[in-house]
């Protein structure tokens, strides 16, 4: 008989049936074991950086039952997943079941099918080392880096906070667009439109060429436009190709999910999981955009039959990673004649997606005419022209497979140069420069890929992370830094900004894999880099605290002494510079902080004092038992007064109503916080057509929008 052993119980009886008799397939449920929390115990950085397991809580009892089935066994077949990750699994198994060379084999397979379990089965080989030990460089290297930086935190900054090597990073992008939203300065301008009907009588949307900065300048065009004879001037028309993309990785699976389907990177790994141990898709992390030959075989088949031959047209994708190594090929489905699957509707929707995406992949480009029509109405060249663009799909190509991915045909009337045109109407919208957008989660996933930051499995982790920290938060899909983050990050970039940046981030990646690859050793690598970053450390914890002044306009409401700013649970505030000495505090905005007050009334939930507490936004009356109860009473009058009689299209109970945070006017569901659902501008009602998410009032030009930002319904004029 033989053991196999594999990370998730809910793949083993699958791969119990392929392999057939004499076969037994057991759990370790991942990790056996693990470093202690404790770094003091963890690491023996003296000794060549040797790292010091203990049994996870769950391992003692999984590592018991595998070692009596191992006992009995002629044969342990390691079948843990096929990255770094699963190589040192199937290490740390070895390691604590005490099997020797002879007595286990190390096997992977990229897809729970019949075919790839009994392929893998016949070709065993034994652990990768190189791998296992770019895993425990990288979990060492995170432990160390975290836990100083942490520890340096606690003692500047406030007890708790803590930092990371990737994490950190990732926060410091958001930071830093965050204060290039600060510092924009918006400029007002103007948008023109001239509502126009050709000599058929069809009507004729025109957009002016230029966005006048200026009311003088403004007035000068409309002048001219209202008084002169419209004509067109031009006619131009050329077809355009649009090219499927590559197959999913990890990243664009995550980056998709979010725009698409509103998953969050985490949620989208959950079912992706469910789905790889169904045996319905390939191994989900990866960046690498390869198909196998029988992957192109299937979805030829499928093509041909489904939309016919002039649709296929086999691609061969550059993977963008220069060191795609986690997996051979990208995620896909494993049989393509199932073009529907998945146990509940967050599975179908992403195998939806996944199917769509990479048949789309190997089938013929899309074609469609672009038309641009311009039309003058003066001679003088100081004045601009107005123009409108259409487009008109003349061939489908794979946009027959993946039909979310089309867009808005716009169509015009058919005209001819030097045809005259009757001004109707002359709209002017005045508008204000944007700032550039708050990163969502795919945003973030994208950027941190470009700037070679993470991996694909650190992703989700990094994104559940700063949220789960509260340096973070969502509204929609959008990620705002809180007081919190602003202060940790600010920290780190004044005092530990080498140890942040892209640079160093990116330059470490690169040597855990060459760790992986074979061609430098984990405890040199830890070596050079940890001296010099202890050493840094030691500094920085010595160096006095500075204070940091508010604004002098400021003084304690107390004693009248100058105040400094500091980080408490709910953000910034202002303190007397002679704490603890006089203990006078007042917000960001300038009122004075008042301590918890018992109101005299219970909680309906738990029993306990209801108390008023100062928060964020104001006053608020929550449960004194916080947070082991987290009632907190809602405003029933000014409740009444926002809502907008719009359910919410997330729990399906609540209603969309009107609430104000730090970053202005939102609409969120009335269940928070049961349920986070929010969006940037008040809902109309209406489903988007092309996404499913909620409608919102847009602007005057485009009076409603999707709430997706990254919806084509978000922006109907975006090609």
């Amino acid at each position: 008989m033989k053991l196999v052993i594999v990370e998730s119980p809910a793949k083993g009886k699958t791969i119990e049936k392929y392999l057939g008799p004499g076969h037994k397939v057991m759990a370790s449920f991942g990790h056996v074991r693990d470093l202690p929390k404790s770094n003091k115990d963890a690491v023996d950085v003296e000794h060549g950086f040797k790292p010091k397991y203990i049994m996870t809580p769950r391992g003692s009892k999984t590592v018991r039952e595998l070692r009596a089935a191992a006992a009995g066994a002629d044969k342990v077949l390691l079948a843990t997943d096929p990255d770094r990750e699963g190589e040192a699994i199937s290490w740390h198994l070895a390691e604590v079941l005490k099997l020797k060379d002879k007595d286990y084999d190390r096997i992977e397979f990229h897809e729970i099918t019949k075919g790839a379990v009994e392929k893998a089965a016949s070709n065993p080989r034994k652990i990768n080392m190189d791998l296992v030990d770019a895993q425990q460089a990288r979990r060492i290297l995170d432990r160390l880096v975290g836990y100083d930086l942490s520890g340096v935190i606690w003692k500047k900054v406030r007890y708790g906070l803590s930092a990371g090597r990737v994490q950190s990073p990732a926060l410091r992008i958001i930071m830093e667009r965050e204060r290039e939203i600060r510092a924009f300065i918006s400029e007002d301008f103007w948008t023109l439109t001239a509502e126009t009907k050709t000599n058929s009588g069809a009507k004729l949307s025109l957009i002016c060429t230029e966005e006048p900065r200026s009311q003088e300048r403004l007035d000068e065009i409309e002048r001219v436009a209202t008084a002169g004879e419209w004509k067109v001037s031009k006619v131009s028309s050329a077809e355009a190709k649009r090219a499927p993309k590559a197959p999913f990785t990890t990243s664009t699976l995550q980056q998709t999910a979010s725009t698409r389907l509103g998953f969050s990177p985490s949620r989208t790994m959950g079912v992706a999981q469910k789905l790889y141990e169904a045996g319905l898709i390939s191994y989900m992390r990866t960046d690498s955009t390869n198909l196998s030959e029988t992957a192109v075989g299937q979805i030829k088949d499928v093509v041909t039959a489904k939309y016919g031959k002039e649709f296929l047209s086999p691609h061969v994708y550059k993977t963008n990673s220069k060191n795609a190594q986690e997996a051979h090929e990208a995620i896909r489905p494993t049989n393509f004649e199932h073009e529907h699957a998945g146990h509940n509707e967050e599975q179908k929707k992403l195998y939806q997606l996944l199917w769509s995406r990479t048949v789309a992949s190997q089938m013929a480009d899309a074609r469609m005419l672009r038309s641009k029509i311009t039309a003058t109405y003066t001679t003088d060249k100081l004045m601009p022209a107005f123009t409108a663009n259409g487009s008109q799909l003349q061939f489908p190509g794979w946009l027959l497979a993946d039909p979310a991915a089309k867009g808005e045909e716009v169509m015009l009337p058919v005209v001819t140069e030097g045809e005259p045109l009757r001004l109707i109407d002359f709209i002017t919208f005045a508008k204000q420069t944007e700032p550039p957008s708050r990163y969502t989660e795919a945003g973030l996933i994208k950027e941190l890929e470009k700037r070679g930051i993470g991996r694909p499995s650190t992703y989700a982790s990094i994104m559940k992370t700063i949220e789960d920290r509260g340096y973070v938060t969502k509204e929609g899909r959008t990620l705002f830094p809180t007081d919190t983050g602003d202060v940790v990050s600010s920290f780190l970039e004044k005092y530990f900004a080498e140890y942040i940046s892209d640079t160093f981030t990116a330059e470490m990646e690169d040597e855990l894999d060459l760790v992986s690859n074979g061609q430098a050793k984990y405890a040199q690598i830890l070596s050079d880099f940890y001296g010099l970053f202890r050493d840094r450390v030691k500094e920085e914890t010595a160096r006095p605290a500075e204070p940091v002044p508010a604004d002098p306009q400021y003084k304690c409401p107390t004693c009248g002494s100058d105040m400094i700013i500091k980080l408490g649970k709910n953000g910034k505030f202002m303190s007397c510079a002679r704490f603890p000495e006089c203990e006078g505090a007042l917000t960001m905005e300038g009122r004075e902080m008042e301590g918890p007050k018992e109101i005299g009334e219970s909680c309906p939930e738990c029993g306990g004092a209801l108390i008023e507490r100062e928060g964020k936004y104001g006053k608020f009356i929550s449960c004194s038992n916080y947070p082991k109860c987290k009632y907190i009473r809602k405003d029933e009058n000014e409740e009444k007064a926002g809502g907008t009689g719009v359910a919410c299209p997330k729990c399906k109970k609540g209603e969309m109503t009107e609430k104000r945070g730090r970053f202005g006017v939102f609409y969120s569901c009335n269940n928070y916080p049961k349920c986070k659902y929010a969006i940037k501008a008040k809902p109309t009602g209406n489903i988007c057509k092309i996404c499913g998410s909620l409608m919102m009032e847009g602007t005057k030009t485009i009076p409603e929008r999707c709430s997706d930002k990254e919806c084509l319904g978000h922006n109907p004029h975006r090609a």
